[in-house]
């Protein structure tokens, strides 16, 4: 079974985590993991531009390290990047301790990416746990020192399973007001990914949204 969204109780027991922004502004935060890897994070940023789009990618530490001047081209076009644990690991088959140290190793490779605010300290940096796995001790232990975002809607693009034509209009009937929505920059997803994006962006732009990073 596909959860495009969770249920609203299940947000609810975790009010500390972010899930949905402005329930007002037309306005959509377009969110993309896994990355960057060559020619697919490429593509969502040329996609990004079209639309004068700005987004948030929650990167691999692993694929920072291999591909550094690819996570330059997004802060170059004006993007954002976040944590997403240097392995990709899942929380529930982690323990905190080595979890939290995969966390700070992809920290470390996110040093030269940070926002001026990060710098500063008047901004937390942003960390989005694999999988949406999360525990209330690795909350605790993490919130401290990120915000922790989760999502209003996941697009599913990774799911090879699933039509890219059943891809685009589940994620143009999910989206609302203030959605922060999940995309995949990875080669896993990349069939929906390149059929969705540019269809998508081209929907909600004609409708007045706008794509804001986080």
């Amino acid at each position: 079974m596909r959860l495009f969204r969770l249920p609203e109780f299940i947000r609810n027991l975790l009010p500390q985590l972010e899930w949905r922004k402005s329930e007002t502004e037309p306005v959509i935060y377009l969110t993309f993991d896994d990355g960057p890897v060559p020619e697919v994070t490429a593509f969502v940023l040329e996609q990004l531009a079209r639309f004068q789009a700005k987004g948030t990618f929650f990167c691999v530490g692993e694929n920072l390290t291999k591909y550094p001047e690819i996570a330059n081209r997004v802060l170059e076009q004006g993007h954002r990047l976040g944590n997403h644990t240097f392995n990709h690991l899942k929380a529930w088959k982690t323990a905190s301790e080595p979890y939290l140290q995969n966390t700070k190793k992809c920290a470390e490779a996110l040093v030269p990416y940070l926002t001026p605010s990060e710098i500063s300290g008047e901004e937390k940096p942003l960390f989005r746990p694999p999988y949406g796995q999360i525990s209330l001790n690795k909350i605790k232990q993490l919130q401290p020192d990120y915000r922790i975002i989760m999502w209003d809607l996941l697009t599913c693009d990774y799911d090879q399973a699933l039509r890219p034509e059943a891809c685009l209009e589940a994620s143009l009937k999910y989206t609302r007001n203030g959605s922060i929505v999940v995309f995949h920059d990875s080669f896993k997803a990349r069939r929906n990914l390149e059929y969705v994006l540019p269809r998508y962006l081209e929907h909600f732009h004609q409708l007045g949204y706008r794509f804001s990073a986080l």
